[in-house]
């Protein structure tokens, strides 16, 4: 993948991508549990480990990425990037995109475009036929916004929760 920190053209100024790190953890939890559906799924107030464990494996595969928006006070935004190889399609490779967040008082601030081009830019470089991602069906929001940036809903999604 790229490398990285690289400035984030599009969000406020000074803000940077980079990879995350594992002293990141704590403000990635806060992020992820910083809306409605995160409230009730996620807590690191008690235990970081499940959370150590995910992001080390993770971190080990070449072909995934945790990366972070740092804006100089604190981390902004985060987004999980997968290259899966699959058959379908010619064989193409395609770019999960996964977990993103953009910290609510920065939301509506260029951050989450930005980040959103980053992916669609470093997901062409790689040579991806497409990027896709899921978001739950109760975010309205977040579908307005993947539109916005020319994403289109093409699947319907099932979970079985284990």
């Amino acid at each position: 993948m790229s490398p990285l920190p690289v400035a984030l053209p599009g969000a406020p100024a000074g803000t940077r991508l980079r990879r995350a790190t594992g002293e990141d953890l704590p403000d990635l939890v806060a992020l992820l549990a910083d809306d409605p559906l995160g409230r009730t799924r996620e807590s690191a107030a008690d235990d970081l480990e499940p959370y150590r464990s995910a992001f080390a494996l993770i971190d080990a595969d070449p072909d995934q990425m945790l990366v972070v928006a740092d804006a100089g006070n604190g981390i902004v935004a985060t987004l999980q990037l997968a290259l899966l190889p699959g058959l379908s399609r010619r064989g193409a490779l395609r770019a999960q995109v996964a977990g993103v967040r953009v910290r609510a008082d920065q939301r509506g601030k260029g951050t989450g475009g930005a980040l959103m081009s980053w992916v669609i830019e470093e997901a062409r470089s790689r040579g991806c036929a497409l990027v896709q991602l899921t978001t739950d069906a109760s975010r309205a929001d977040a579908h307005r916004f993947y539109e916005r940036l020319g994403f289109r809903p093409s699947h319907v999604g099932f979970e079985l929760p284990l």
